[in-house]
């Protein structure tokens, strides 16, 4: 074989590489959630909001403070070469806290086909005073794909 067919598979090589890495979507995660083991952690009645703050850290920028609820958002985004990016996965941990700042309430919900889910609740009380800010969180999911067929 010559020395230009060989260059020449080479770059062949290299492009069909390069094409079909560019067929994969790429995941991007925005935010943080603690780990279950931490969640565990913190028991319902006892701790405080200092004590949360020591075993998990206050919410980021991607988190959000309440007067009575610290929130903590995580999103998964999947970006294909030539769409839009899709949030295929939103998980909130909420703490809520009673006015003497001990937790009331440890909450977990994710997304299941555009619907707030309730995956894990510890609660001392049997209402659920941020749902509604929950639902206005995960509401704009549908927005997002409204988007997201306006562009395909």
């Amino acid at each position: 074989m010559s020395r230009a067919a060989v260059i020449v598979r080479y770059m062949v090589a290299v492009l069909a590489l390069a094409a079909a890495s560019a067929c994969t979507p790429i995941y991007n995660y925005h935010g943080f959630i603690p780990a279950p083991d931490d969640l565990e952690e913190i028991q319902v009645g006892l701790d405080t909001r200092s004590t949360v703050e020591a075993i998990i850290g206050k919410p980021g920028a991607s988190g959000l403070l309440a007067e009575g609820a610290w929130y903590y958002v995580r999103s998964e985004f999947k970006h294909d070469t030539f769409r839009a990016p899709e949030e295929i996965d939103r998980q909130v941990v909420a703490i809520s806290f009673d006015e003497d700042g001990v937790v009331e309430n440890v909450e977990r919900f994710g997304l299941e086909r555009g619907q707030v889910v309730a995956l894990e609740r510890r609660v001392t009380d049997s209402n659920i005073e941020g749902v509604s800010f929950l639902r206005q969180l995960f509401g704009n999911t549908g927005t997002l794909n409204n988007i997201r067929n306006a562009f395909n």
